[in-house]
Order: structure tokens, then C-alpha cells, then sequence
């Protein structure tokens, strides 16, 4: 187990190295280079001139590119120009909100999804097994966006029932005192999740059940149930922890969306802003925290993998 674990940790440092390389020349790539990009078309040729003198840009591509990890591996991302803040500052002011709504979407996502999936592949080709599959296909059909103003429409104009802004503040007990603004943006970003994990369960119980052990289980005199709660479920949750390791790029581009739809203070709105006034180095250190968050998430997938399955940890 340990040197399974030290080589996921080798390549994921591996794939961080290459993650700082892209983040790196996508700046360099801005048109017009960075000092044009920021200083604006009005920028003269003096200004971009000192900007990149001042920046560091008119040294040599290596040694920007060591100064730049240098800054990085301090937590130096750069300064906001729109905001006249350290990036840094402002995604650790940010990045909680946003994982705090990925989580408990996940989460809602993730309970719902596996009794879903064991009782579609339980009742394949019966009506319950359509209904589901036909209702998850929809959901799984539908923008992000439009599943949000529905729920707007419905439990804000409709039937009031929820606030169509989520709650507003610095801290995450701000969150949490306004938490009925919190249930729709779940909801929004959970139902998407919901129909496509539902469909993987179905599917990898569908593959187990035809497996021996499980006809020796039965052969045993096991009940079905049983041979569902403890030997299916758990083969099944394999391709599932794969899939939820690897869909964080997903989540953040869905939460992305909800969070400028619902107003969520977060970093998916903080990009969106950011995108829309031009703001590079927020929308650079959004990048990279999105690929740091990617890897950690494939790494955290390979260590659930093999605890769920030890034969992983044999052939790797």
C-alpha cells in the first residue's frame, strides 16, 4: 500500500510541475504579451515598457518561469487589478463557499444516486427501471442554467417557498444562518450529478450481478438483500469513486454557473467577474487552483480505488 501511495504522490507531483508550466505560458500567451493585456489598448509604449521591467517580463523565459514558482510556492499569485487585492487573499476568502456548495451537492447527489441505481438495475426492464432512466436522462439533458430558473420560477415566483439569491456575506456562519438560500443552488447543481451517477450505479450493479461470487452467495442460501448490501454494492462503488474523483473539473464549471445565477459568493462568481472585466490574474489563479483541485482529486480516486479493490494495489 505504501508504494502505491508513493507513486500516485510522484505522479501527481509530476502532473502539478506540468499544470505551472501551462499556467505559465497561458499568461505569456495573452495577446499583445501580459503588459498589454492588463495596461489596456491605451497603454504607451513607456508604460509597457516600465510594467514589464517592473514585472520581472524582460528577463528570460527560464528565469521568469523559476521566479514565478518561487512566488508560487509562497502562496503569491498576483495582485487583482479590478480589485487591488492579492489574488491569493481573495481565493482564500472565496474557495470555502465554493467547496462548501460542491460538497453538499455532492453529498445530496451521491445519497440519492446509489439506492437510485440499485433499484433501477433491481427492477431492470419494469416500469420503475423507464420512469427512472427516462427521468434521469432528462435531468442529465438539461443546461445547468435552465434547471436553475426552473427552480427559480417554481419555488421563487410560483410558490415562494425559497429566496432566489443565495446568501451573502464573508464568512461561512453567514452561510449557514441564511441557509434556506442555500437550497436551490444545491438542488441545481446536485440534479445534474443525481442522473449521471444514478446511471453509472445502475450500470456496475447490472455487471456484478451477473458475476460467480454472486451466484455462490446465492447457492450459500444467502438472502438477496444481503448479497446486494454486501457483496454488490461495494464492487459497484468502484466505477463511482473513479467518476466522482475525476468529475471536479465538472462541478466547478457547474458551479460556475450557479453561482453568478444565484448570486453565491464564491470563486466560481469571483471567475465569472473576473472573465467579464478582464481581471488575468484572478482568472490565472482560478485556473490553477482548478488543476491543483483536478489532480488531487484523481489521486484522492486512486486511493479510494484501492482501498475498495486490493487487487489494484497488486498490479500497480
Amino acid at each position: 500500500m505504501t508504494g502505491f501511495l508513493l507513486k500516485r504522490l510522484l505522479q501527481a507531483v509530476v502532473v502539478l510541475f506540468l499544470v505551472s508550466v501551462i499556467v505559465f505560458v497561458l499568461l505569456h500567451m495573452l495577446p499583445g504579451g501580459p503588459a498589454r493585456a492588463i495596461l489596456g489598448p491605451k497603454g504607451t509604449a513607456q508604460q509597457i515598457e516600465h510594467f514589464n521591467h517592473a514585472q520581472g517580463y524582460d528577463r528570460s523565459l527560464p528565469f521568469q518561469y523559476f521566479e514565478y514558482l518561487k512566488r508560487l510556492l509562497t502562496g503569491d499569485l498576483g495582485v487583482s487589478y479590478k480589485l487591488n487585492q492579492p489574488v491569493s487573499d481573495l481565493l482564500v476568502q472565496r474557495l470555502p463557499k465554493t467547496l462548501l456548495l460542491t460538497a453538499l451537492s455532492t453529498l445530496l447527489a451521491v445519497i440519492i444516486a446509489i439506492p437510485l441505481g440499485l433499484l433501477q438495475a433491481v427492477r431492470r426492464g419494469k416500469i420503475t427501471d423507464y420512469l427512472l432512466t427516462g427521468g434521469a436522462f432528462l435531468a442529465y439533458a438539461t443546461p445547468v442554467f435552465f434547471l436553475g430558473l426552473i427552480l427559480i420560477i417554481v419555488f421563487c415566483q410560483t410558490i415562494p417557498v425559497f429566496p432566489s439569491e443565495a446568501p451573502q456575506g464573508e464568512s461561512l456562519s453567514s452561510i449557514f444562518s441564511g441557509f434556506s438560500g442555500m437550497v436551490l443552488p444545491i438542488v441545481t447543481m446536485a440534479l445534474g450529478v443525481i442522473a449521471m451517477f444514478s446511471r453509472y450505479m445502475r450500470s456496475a450493479t447490472l455487471d456484478n450481478l451477473t458475476e460467480e461470487y454472486v451466484r455462490t452467495a446465492m447457492a450459500k442460501g444467502q438472502s438477496s438483500r444481503r448479497i446486494l448490501a454486501r457483496h454488490v454494492m461495494r464492487n459497484a462503488l468502484i466505477p463511482l469513486a473513479t467518476l466522482l474523483g475525476l468529475y471536479l473539473p465538472t462541478l466547478f464549471s457547474g458551479a460556475l454557473v450557479v453561482e453568478a445565477m444565484f448570486n453565491y459568493p464564491g470563486m466560481g462568481l469571483l471567475f465569472w467577474n473576473a472573465a467579464q472585466g478582464s481581471d488575468f490574474p484572478v482568472l490565472l489563479g482560478v485556473t490553477l487552483v482548478v488543476g491543483v483541485a483536478t489532480v488531487v482529486g484523481s489521486l484522492l480516486t486512486d486511493i479510494v480505488y484501492a482501498v475498495l479493490d486490493p487487487r489494484i494495489r497488486s498490479v500497480s
